[in-house]
């Protein structure tokens, strides 16, 4: 496998140092809801803001636009999360000719498909970009402490591990991050607005991609010459981890994750 492009990495403190809740505002909980027994309200540019009221203007826009938006009004604090499916790869080429000093993301759970690694670097190097890197306690260490294979007993926890728990540590500190989730993936998904206020990390979420078909994806893929995953081109239309990701036909744009379970989401979307 080729040595990643430039990348920053940031390794996460491990599986024990698990992040306090977050209020509604972001901020460690004193146990009540409350940081010292005051409610905390969302707020951009510092003022107080009806998450309902933003997230309807933000919804007339479309994707180059919200996340233009949040750029400018977030930026650099405001980080763009990978998965580098088809859906992140659009993100990038979409943030990248807005502010090509935008922040992007991934979280490495040593558990991706080497196809997943080369896509990270082509990406990279085709744009000259830098990916920080945010993982966990290592997957050796993991099976010391929980078991081998704990995605196949306890799938919940083991993306607890590595994927929920390092991806408070990488928002830390943000005001906002952006997703590739998309309304057509699965019914889970299926009301996911382009903007609101996102209670599970404490901070604002933008969802650009969220109105947006197979077809629109790969339509912009081909046409602005988009570097993609080629697992795609497998009969793969989702991806993550390997244990937990299969080939699927038909269905809705999440089938072959988590196959044979009722089991749809990792923990950081929904």
């Amino acid at each position: 496998m080729s040595q990643p492009v430039r990348q920053l990495e940031v390794v996460s403190a491990g599986a024990d140092a698990r992040p306090r809740p977050f209020n509604d505002a972001g901020e460690a909980d004193n146990g009540n809801g409350h940081r010292n027994g005051k409610p905390k309200l969302p707020t951009i540019g510092g003022e107080v803001v009806d998450p309902a009221e933003v997230s309807a203007e933000v919804e007339k826009l479309d994707a180059a636009d919200a996340i233009g938006w949040v750029i400018e009004r977030f930026h650099p604090e405001l980080y763009f999360a990978l998965s580098f499916q088809k859906t992140s790869s659009v993100t990038v080429d979409l943030a990248h000719r807005i502010e090509p000093r935008a922040r992007f993301f991934y979280l490495d759970t040593e558990l991706l498909f080497p196809e997943t690694y080369e896509t990270r670097d082509r990406l990279a190097e085709h744009y000259g970009i830098e990916f920080e890197r945010f993982a966990g306690i290592s997957v050796a260490a993991q099976a010391e402490r929980h078991g081998a294979n704990l995605w196949r007993r306890d799938p919940d926890a083991c993306c607890a591990i590595r994927k929920v728990e390092v991806m408070h540590q990488a928002l830390s500190g943000m005001q906002c991050w952006v997703s590739g989730i998309r309304r057509v993936d699965s019914e889970t998904r299926a009301g996911a607005p382009k903007f609101s206020w996102d209670k599970r990390f404490g901070l604002w979420k933008l969802n650009p991609l969220a109105d947006w078909d197979d077809k629109r994806v790969w339509t912009y893929i081909k046409d602005h010459h988009v570097p993609y995953n080629p697992l795609h081109d497998q009969g793969y239309p989702s991806i993550g981890c390997m244990p937990c990701t299969s080939k699927a036909e038909g269905g809705n744009a999440r089938a072959g994750r988590w196959a044979g379970t009722d089991r749809t989401e990792c923990g950081i979307n929904g």
